[in-house]
């Protein structure tokens, strides 16, 4: 018999059982005698016979997949996250669609398109910045939707993040009290809610708070990879700037790396606190200082919330806020 054709009625003639029996079977339903369960399985490996996802999507109106679009899937950050959403997928029995939308906002549109058209049950969403033609987007599908590691400032669509005002502030005001005096603050551009409304402020707190007054030529907006931090060494020079709060390890070590091209010695002369303590921090020399925010627990907490948006359950809180930590290192002083 040829395996493309092979369905669940073929299962049922050859197990010489009703069509329900052996969808009672797949379906892990409780209600099948122990012996014909056995008997329904033996002929399902025989026959290799494999459900047929997009039918069983038609006759439940679910498809049991959630899609997950991730902005780079080269930065460690996004990828810590996708795991902690595909582990607690699995537990829950999705599968999950992952697109990449190289942070570009016409794509974000057509990714998006591309998996409510594949009637995905819910939605994971990890962009830095929700712009208004994905809100529309949002708002247009009636697809439950969760954000990971990414904000909404207008808490329309359900997060999953750090306080990140409180951990910036609290990663600069460590900085200043390690003998810093000009800071300067590094992330992608300020545009995106995460940075321009959440981490700038926690900048500007601490600063505030040691009234040093804002200097807009310490704020630098770049990409976030390698060869941006490293081509910023000279910028930071050229403003006197002392230490670095970096929005992405990636980009943090970039400024190392362009900082000891330069000969200058990390932390003596330059401190660095970067935001999000992945595997990079400690294999970086010397190790990185960082804001640690528990980025795989992030991602399960938002797959969990999703689990429970999908099948109608109560949902208290829309926007959580799990705990982050210091994590020091050798980039700044002891």
């Amino acid at each position: 018999m040829d395996k493309q054709t092979i369905t669940i009625y073929d299962v049922a003639r050859e197990a010489n059982v009703s069509m329900a029996t052996v969808s009672r079977v797949v379906n892990g339903n409780p209600n099948v005698k122990p012996a014909t369960r056995q008997k329904v399985l033996k002929v399902i490996e025989k026959l290799d016979y494999r459900p047929n996802a997009v039918a069983r999507g038609l006759a439940s109106k679910k498809t049991t997949t959630v899609g997950v679009v991730i902005p780079d899937i080269t930065n460690i950050y996004f990828s810590t996250l996708a795991r902690g959403i595909d582990d607690v997928a699995t537990m829950y029995k999705y599968n999950i669609i992952l697109a990449n939308s190289d942070e570009n906002s016409q794509k974000e549109v057509s990714t998006l398109n591309n998996l409510f058209a594949k009637q995905v049950d819910g939605l994971i969403y990890m962009g830095h910045n929700i712009s208004d033609a994905v809100r529309a987007e949002f708002s247009r599908a009636k697809t439950p939707i969760v954000l990971a590691g990414s904000v909404d400032p207008d808490e329309q669509v359900a997060s999953v993040n750090i306080d990140y005002k409180g951990a910036v502030k609290e990663a600069v005001t460590s900085l200043l009290n390690k003998g810093a005096k000009k800071i300067a603050f590094i992330s992608s551009p300020l545009s995106e809610p995460i940075n321009g409304e959440y981490r700038l402020a926690g900048y500007n707190d601490a600063l505030a708070d040691a009234k040093i007054p804002y200097d807009g030529n310490l704020v630098f907006e770049t990409e976030y990879n390698f060869r941006a931090g490293a081509a910023l060494w000279d910028k930071l020079q050229a403003v006197g700037a002392d230490a670095a709060y970096i929005a992405d390890d990636e980009l943090a070590i970039g400024v190392l790396d362009g900082a000891i091209d330069r000969g200058i010695k990390v932390p003596d002369d330059f401190q660095i606190i970067t935001s999000n303590n992945t595997v990079l921090t400690e294999m970086a020399r010397p190790q990185l200082s960082s804001i640690s925010q528990p980025l795989y627990d992030i991602g399960a907490v938002a797959m969990r919330l999703l689990t429970k948006m999908m099948n109608k359950e109560a949902v208290t809180e829309k926007t959580v806020l799990l705990p982050f930590t210091i994590t020091e290192r050798q980039s700044t002083k002891a």
